[in-house]
């Protein structure tokens, strides 16, 4: 299913609040648009993207349109519903999903680190290969990241070196297209589209990972 946009997604919400997952309703596009907050028109537009996606029916009806939501729409609901319970049952992992991107290369010199090297080995069990595999996710993925810092992590402090100091950061032991590693977060950063992960391996090269390639990271909340 493709992935819809918050403001198609609001209006199907809308939509279901006022009976359209098990009946039709009679509804203008006037009055949808109070119910959204915008404009007679672009609730036109809203509707008719539905409707050609597939994710409701519409019928002329003696005053006002008849709207029913699909199947279709119902998957977008529950699919939007599920993410919802996943959130609030403070669920045991967290799936992010986002492409391979290439990284500045400063990742490499933070994990050659003997501080953070030390601690990775002792809190995560692992000595992480040099480098970090940067993966990009939607915007919309940032809310997923504030879960998981208000949740609380692996804490892996600061330290100082001759030269400079080098921030805390909270990790999670995660998993890449099934393969072991953990990502980092900056303790001070803000939430960024680009997750960074370490890993005992080299997981370009272990899972044939090319800048473009679409992966799952699952982070395990309890571990």
């Amino acid at each position: 299913m493709s992935i819809l946009k918050p403001y198609l997604l609001q209006t199907l919400k809308e939509l279901a609040l006022l009976g359209a997952m098990r009946n039709k309703i009679e509804i203008s596009s006037n009055e949808l648009a109070k119910q959204l907050q915008t404009s007679q028109q672009t609730a036109s537009r809203y509707l008719l993207y539905l409707d050609n996606g597939e994710m409701i029916t519409r019928e002329l009806g003696i005053k006002k349109q008849l709207i029913q939501i699909t199947d279709l729409g119902s998957e977008a609901l529950d699919e939007e519903f599920s993410e919802y319970k996943q959130i609030f049952d403070l669920p045991s992992k967290v799936v992010f999903k986002g492409i391979i991107v290439s990284g500045m290369g400063e990742g490499k010199y933070y994990t050659e680190q003997s501080g953070y090297v030390d601690q990775f080995k002792t809190k995560l069990g692992f000595i992480p290969y040099p480098g970090t595999l940067n993966v990009e996710i939607d915007f919309i993925e940032r809310n997923k990241l504030r879960l998981l810092k208000n949740y609380g992590g692996i804490i892996i402090d600061e330290f100082t070196t001759k030269n400079r100091t080098f921030g805390r950061v909270m990790c999670f032991n995660a998993t890449i297209n099934m393969s072991k590693g953990a990502i980092v977060l900056p303790w001070r950063s803000h939430y960024s589209h680009i997750l960074e992960l370490i890993s005992p391996h080299h997981l370009r090269k272990k899972l044939h990972l090319n800048d473009g390639d679409m992966v799952e990271i699952v982070i395990y909340l309890d571990e």
